[in-house]
């Protein structure tokens, strides 16, 4: 068996792919921290969000949602001098917007509940055959996204929701002969 295709190209990516993507995540601050990631790749590679990811938790406080939320426009100023990230204002925007729309979320309710929610708590397993035949996005997405953003949320696109669900492992896209996709782990 060998892992998604995708996740080939470089140490980096075989790492996220085993260790990360696709694994249910239920913390709030943690899915928070993939959305952020996710607004980055928009219209990048997913390699290059992983070369600049350890300056942006350095930057965002290891995606701390309260300190990100308190973040102003001085601090978007500053980050847009850091070369170390993607420097791209609206981005940067979105994270600290997002922080504040997860930060004042309703009481009674959080956020990964919220969010699970779309799939009554239990994954989506779609099991392609290659990588090829994967969706850009999909209803699940375009419903989370048109949901996200009536609630606030900024850089929600469908195609970006689409693989935040896949990094979160709300929908899990492992090719079927990947020794990750659910059907070939032992554990």
């Amino acid at each position: 068996m060998e892992r998604c295709a995708w996740a080939n190209s470089s140490l980096a990516m075989q790492a996220y792919h085993d260790n990360e993507w696709g694994h249910p995540q239920h913390d709030s601050q943690r899915l928070f921290e993939l959305l952020c990631l996710e607004t980055y790749q928009a219209g990048l590679s997913w390699q290059t969000v992983l070369n600049k990811r350890a300056a942006f938790d350095e930057d965002f406080a290891d995606y701390n949602i309260e300190r990100v939320a308190a973040m102003t426009s001085a601090d978007v100023d500053r980050l847009l001098t850091d070369a170390r990230i993607i420097r791209h204002r609206q981005k940067l925007m979105a994270t600290i917007n997002n922080a504040r729309v997860i930060r004042d979320w309703p009481d009674g309710d959080n956020f990964a509940d919220w969010l699970w929610s779309f799939v009554d708590g239990h994954p989506i397993r779609q099991a392609w055959s290659s990588i090829d035949e994967v969706p850009a996005t999909n209803a699940l997405a375009q419903r989370v996204s048109k949901e996200m953003k009536r609630r606030g949320f900024k850089f929600v696109g469908p195609t970006t929701i689409y693989s935040y669900l896949q990094a979160t492992g709300i929908i899990n896209d492992h090719v079927i002969d990947c020794p990750w996709a659910p059907e070939n782990r032992s554990v």
